[in-house]
């Protein structure tokens, strides 16, 4: 499982992104296949593009959406869990190791 604390995120250079009706597509050039994701989602792709940190990323939905912080950790573990796998983006800790697992 991915943990926040501590970790970098950094975009494949090789992934579009687009907002459509609320939502996000993100187009993976290099693999040639698409994602989309809910709002939620769609605002951690945004949150992420502007430089936050998972921890960021967690604080700043917690202020946007009513929800349990439990749940939001866990979801936002697992979507990046998911976005590290499919190769648009790699998370590290910030002493420099890389890799999805926290």
């Amino acid at each position: 499982m991915v943990t926040r604390m501590n970790r970098i995120v950094t975009l494949s250079s090789d992934v579009l992104y687009q907002e459509v009706a609320g939502e996000g597509v993100l187009l993976d050039l290099k693999g040639e296949r698409y994602f989309g994701l809910d709002e939620v989602g769609a605002r951690i792709w945004e949150l992420l593009q502007q430089g936050g940190t998972p921890e960021q990323v967690f604080d700043a939905l917690l202020a946007e959406y009513e929800v349990d912080p439990q749940r939001l950790a866990r979801d936002l573990d697992e979507l990046l869990e998911k976005l590290a796998a499919a190769g648009l983006i790699e998370v590290r800790s910030a002493d420099g190791d890389a890799g999805a697992a926290g």
